[in-house]
């Protein structure tokens, strides 16, 4: 395994990592009310932050309000976002982003969003929506990531957007380049669940770890998997859940179904680390 690369940044308190928004904004802010975090916490959100709840341009400007304090990764619903404002794709069915697209500042509120990473790295903690391919280390994923940043804020992101909604390749080679070395990061980072042992990714199942495909695993669960000595903070899985592992957290708790919305105080210590959780009724 290469090195462990140096940290993005390095805080002196641990953040407070919140699970999938998408949208909901009142159980969020009650969140942020019950965890109580002093305004040097550092906030982090792992993908999502908007879509299928019912107030996504509110909780968009409430994160963005949170300025340099908040950390938010790329989820595929902020992706999806993307390609509806640049006329890639129509809205799909239960898709909440007409208010944010008719806003007065729709194209500054984009540019946020397209600027933003699809992973984080601090304090020995990975931050990705999805999750990461086992035959990545710390490293590998984020030079991938960056990869595909750059190709997300460059003047032809909306072609390199395009060609991104394809399942093929479904596995990570060395040799990949182009637009499917870019694609096989973003399933990963942003899409993943099930994959096998060698990495081959499968995207038509999303139930629970118990309903994975012949021959598939969760990634998390892949033998060997290069990134099992930090930290994974994800989302994206509401049939999975809340899990919390030593080194393994998804904090998709399924708020935008009615469930809850949960948040960690990520300390390095596990024994020391602090979940807290809200009702998600979306009834006032």
């Amino acid at each position: 395994m290469t090195d462990q690369p140096k940290s993005t940044a390095n805080s002196s308190r641990a953040p407070l990592v919140f699970g999938d928004l998408q949208g909901c904004c009142d159980p969020f802010n009650r969140l942020l009310k019950k965890t109580a975090p002093s305004s040097d916490t550092p906030l982090w959100f792992a993908g999502d932050l908007i879509n299928r709840g019912p107030k996504s341009l509110q909780t968009l400007r409430d994160v963005i309000a949170l300025g340099s304090r908040a950390t938010v990764v790329l989820g595929n619903h902020d992706l999806n976002l993307l390609s509806v404002a640049a006329g890639l794709r129509k809205p799909k069915k239960g898709d909440t982003l007409d208010d944010i697209l008719a806003a007065p500042d729709a194209a500054d509120l984009i540019e946020w969003v397209r600027h933003k990473p699809v992973a984080y790295f601090e304090n020995n903690a990975l931050m990705v929506h999805a999750g990461v391919l086992p035959q990545w280390d710390v490293t590998k994923t984020l030079e991938l990531a960056h990869e595909l940043e750059r190709a997300l804020r460059a003047p032809d992101w909306k072609a390199t957007l395009a060609d991104l909604y394809e399942n093929e390749p479904h596995r990570w080679e060395d040799s990949l380049t182009g637009i499917d070395r870019l694609r096989v990061t973003y399933n990963a980072l942003t899409r993943i669940r099930f994959c096998t042992s060698k990495g081959a990714m499968e995207f038509a199942n999303n139930g629970g770890p118990d309903l994975a495909p012949p021959g598939y695993m969760p990634w998390f669960d892949v033998p060997g998997r290069r990134t099992s000595d930090v930290t994974i903070v994800f989302g994206h899985w509401t049939a999975l859940g809340l899990m919390v592992r030593d080194n393994v957290l998804c904090l998709d708790s399924g708020c935008v179904w009615g469930n809850k919305l949960s948040a960690v105080l990520l300390e390095s210590e596990p024994a020391r680390r602090i979940i807290t959780q809200v009702s998600c009724s979306m009834k006032k």
